[in-house]
């Protein structure tokens, strides 16, 4: 049986103090291609006290005491390919899947999404928001987006119960604003049109919210440009 991953959830019953987990349950969660296991319970472990560490063994070391930085949230890409996809999908199968992946009582409950600004390399086509050459932006329009992947975040916003934030990244500005004139293969912004690139991130916001009913959107910028 070859494993997709297998998630273990030690989750100690109950919330003892320092130096009383001996004899305390761990529960394991497999998930597993060709099986039924899906984040189910497949084995209770318990806690003991730790043998001599050896470098031969593999230890983890958790202290309750140390915190690190906060967790937003844990979900996955909102792409044009994973929205045209979506849209292929029978009404029945599109619920099933909506349900198993942002619902917090059905499914895993996703709370974060990517998507992308301008194509991406999960998009069938190159597109921009804009005219070639427009560095006004008076030909702004998400167009592109409406058609499956706008449709298919207002899915998920709704089935998470409006608790899922979207993160959008460019992949690249227009290729009329990089040196290379090119969206796919590197270079990089032209100086001259630093502020058209700094506008393109507030229009998009502008109007996503608009057509997508004010969605808690944040943005992202990847490092470099592609």
């Amino acid at each position: 049986m070859r494993r997709l991953f297998l998630l273990l959830l030690l989750v100690a019953l109950g919330r003892p103090a320092e130096g009383q987990m001996a004899g305390k349950r761990a529960i394991v969660y497999t998930t597993a291609e060709s099986t039924t296991f899906r984040l189910t319970p497949t084995d209770t472990l318990m806690f003991k006290p730790s043998e001599p560490t050896s470098e031969a063994k593999v230890y983890v070391f958790v202290d309750p005491r140390k915190a690190f930085q906060p967790l937003i949230g844990i979900g996955g890409a909102l792409t044009d390919a994973a929205a045209e996809t979506f849209a292929k999908l029978p009404a029945a199968r599109q619920e099933e899947l909506i349900a198993a992946y942002y619902s917090s009582d059905r499914g895993i409950g996703y709370t974060l999404g990517r998507t992308n600004i301008n194509s991406c390399d999960f998009s069938s086509e190159s597109y921009t928001y804009v005219t070639e050459g427009d560095s006004a932006l008076t030909s702004f329009s998400i167009a592109p987006d409406l058609r499956y992947k706008i449709p298919l975040i207002k899915r998920a916003m709704a089935a998470s119960g409006n608790r899922l934030k979207l993160f959008a990244s460019p992949w690249s500005p227009p290729a009329f604003m990089k040196d290379n004139n090119d969206m796919l293969h590197g270079g990089h912004l032209r100086p001259e049109y630093a502020r058209s690139w700094a506008r393109y991130y507030t229009k998009f916001i502008e109007h996503t919210e608009r057509a997508d009913g004010d969605p808690d959107v944040g943005i992202l910028h990847l490092s470099g440009v592609r």
